[in-house]
């Protein structure tokens, strides 16, 4: 594909971001990137950032959304379009009137479904099986804008969410490449997500995601373990599944269910790994990471914890 020529702004703060900029730069021509400044005192990577540095595009950045709407008053930019991802900040109504195209936000679900600020997590939170990536224009409201593209992915057992969120960044790439040159040029329509959601045989009742806090990785054994498993890979990066096993603190890396009962909490050896009872059904630990030791096997964890796991 030849690069296009005519500009468009991004728009990123996050890992997400930078990864979705990196392939966007090889097919078009970004006139600057907006995106949060480096913490004070941060000493680790700031992808964005360094990313844009990187690829010698101009970077301006923004902390919150009156310090953006005071960037965009001073009319620095000549884009007709802007490309929002993983972006972190609020954008006001004044913010996408500045373009006389809008803001195209790549949003990574098959909306009205998980508007909201992590929709990749809740889609294995909530057990379904397909989500894809939605194309919106950006409204005032909560991801509500009407769609110009959508595309949907299966999402194999067992996946994580870091696995789910690389393929979801290949996916918006791949929508973004094709539909934005289309947008461009006056070609592509616009679609209520009602409509799209109806033709997907999907409910068109929106859902909402939110920000996890640390406390959601707390293990509670009284869950059904199908559901403790879905919590495993959801928060695998972060805030990460963490508990006791018998009297050791860990953090559960890789687990599947079995069909097994008892009281909720106690720990069992089952086909020689550790296998904890929850509300409904066990939790087969294949994988975890006690504190402060390195990620081990169940088979490992029980050669040096089984004393003080198993009861």
């Amino acid at each position: 594909m030849k690069k296009i020529s005519e500009p468009i702004l991004f728009f990123g703060s996050g890992a997400v971001a930078a990864d979705s900029l990196q392939l966007l730069a090889r097919d078009f021509t970004i006139e600057a990137v907006v995106t949060k400044p480096r913490p004070p005192h941060h000493r680790g990577t700031v992808p964005v950032l360094e990313l844009a540095e990187a690829l010698n595009v101009p970077i301006h950045t923004a902390v919150d959304r009156q310090s953006l709407d005071a960037l965009f008053a001073q009319r620095p930019f000549r884009s007709r379009l802007g490309v929002l991802i993983d972006f972190g900040i609020i954008v006001s109504q004044k913010i996408i009137d500045y373009f006389p195209l809008g803001i195209i936000n790549s949003h990574f679900s098959l909306l009205p479904e998980w508007r909201g600020a992590d929709p990749i997590t809740f889609s294995i939170l909530s057990g379904q099986q397909q989500t894809g990536v939605s194309l919106m224009l950006l409204t005032a409201g909560l991801d509500e804008g009407p769609l110009l593209a959508h595309t949907t992915y299966d999402i194999p057992a067992g996946m994580t969410t870091p696995e789910l969120t690389t393929a979801l960044i290949h996916a918006s790439y791949e929508a973004l490449r094709v539909t934005v040159p289309r947008y461009l040029a006056g070609v592509a329509e616009q679609t209520s997500q009602e409509s799209v959601a109806t033709m997907l045989g999907r409910s068109t009742t929106p859902t909402y995601s939110r920000k996890l806090t640390k406390a959601d990785g707390v293990l509670d054994w009284s869950k059904p373990a199908v559901v403790l498993e879905r919590e495993v890979r959801a928060f695998y990066e972060w805030p990460k599944s963490r508990g006791k096993i018998g009297n050791i603190e860990a953090i559960l890396t890789r687990t599947h269910v079995v069909d097994l009962d008892g009281k909720p909490g106690t720990t069992i050896i089952h086909n020689g790994l550790p296998v904890v009872h929850c509300g409904e059904q066990s939790l087969s630990l294949d994988k975890l990471k006690p504190i402060g030791k390195q990620e081990m096997t169940g088979e490992a964890f029980l050669a040096g914890y089984r004393q003080h796991s198993i009861g």
